[in-house]
This record gives structure tokens, sequence and C-alpha cells, in this order.
């Protein structure tokens, strides 16, 4: 990461924190655990938009069994920096879940609120069985009792971009992960 610069966005600094070559051994890592737990079935992978899409693309890439995808998008942070403590579908899903093997797809577990709603929701699906997969979890941000199956990453309780996770929409598109400075 020494030929990364620091990235300055709207008087912040953000300096590379996770480069992508440490990214893709985790999720190659995870997928192989993932392909194991799952060698006797066919499970959905459901991605929660917008921030999971780079991280999903790349671990289904990896992943050597059967499986289908899906994706719904939720809302809880707009534009700010934090969560706004609500969340909102905006996307519903297009597959049936009932009686099938899910596997959530987040990029960022930070409080828990997201994946607190997600397991009420799908008490009205009837899963199988449902388990979720981060790339980032902020363990001292977390204010909901949620079980998170597979963790590429604990990081601090600071805001991140890069890889996916954005800032006001923007820098999803960085191939490393990036962290404000404090």
């Amino acid at each position: 990461m020494e030929n990364e610069k620091p990235l300055f966005i709207n008087g912040d600094k953000f300096v590379p924190f996770i480069n992508e070559e440490k990214i893709q051994e985790r999720i190659s890592e995870l997928a192989e655990e993932i392909s194991k737990d799952y060698k006797d079935s066919v499970p959905i992978f459901i991605g929660v938009l917008n921030g999971s899409f780079i991280f999903m693309a790349d671990l289904l890439k990896k992943i050597s069994i059967e499986s289908e995808v899906d994706f719904f998008k939720l809302s809880s942070y707009g534009d700010a920096k934090i969560s706004s403590g609500k969340v909102k579908m905006v996307k519903d899903l297009n597959c049936d879940p009932n009686g099938r093997d899910i596997i959530i797809v987040e990029d960022i577990v930070d409080t828990g609120l997201s994946i607190k709603y997600i397991e009420e929701l799908f008490e009205n699906y009837h899963p199988r069985s449902m388990k979720v997969v981060t790339l980032l979890m902020k363990p001292d941000s977390l204010k909901y009792n949620v079980k998170i199956d597979y963790i590429g990453f604990q990081i601090p309780s600071r805001f991140v971009i890069g890889y996916g996770l954005d800032y006001q929409q923007r820098f999803r598109n960085l191939p490393s992960i990036y962290i404000l400075s404090e």
C-alpha cells in the first residue's frame, strides 16, 4: 500500500487501509469456507444493494458450488457518514426464499440495524436456513445482537470508502479500502 496515496474528499483525509490483494485473498478464503458448508445445497446469495455488489461479484466468482443470485436494496444512510437509525426497503426480492438456504451478502456491518431488519423480514419468508457474510464488520459499533456467520475483516469504528463502500454514492469503484484519518 506504500504506492497508494491518501485521498482528500470534501476536506476529509482518507488513508489506504486494506489493499486489493489482501481483499481478494480473504474473499478466496470465505468462498472456500462457504462452498464447503453448502456442498450439498444450492443456496441463494442475496446481495444488499448498493454496497455489496463488488464484494458479491468477486465472492461468487470464487464459489465452487451451484448457486442462485438475487438482490434487495435497503436504505439507512442517505448521504450521511453515519446511519440514520431507520431502515427502509427500496427494492424487494425477485426470488422465492421459502424453504431455501439463504446467504445474505453485506459490504459492512456497523450497528447491526440492517441485519436485524433483514432477520425480521425473513421471518415472513420461512427459509430453510439463513446465514450472513460480510466483507467488513465494526464490532465496537454493534448495537443489536445479530449473528454474522462469515466475516472478511473486523475493523475499527471509523468511516471507510472504496471497494463498493461509498461516500455520498461516490468512490465505490476504488479497488482498495480507505479509512477516514483520525
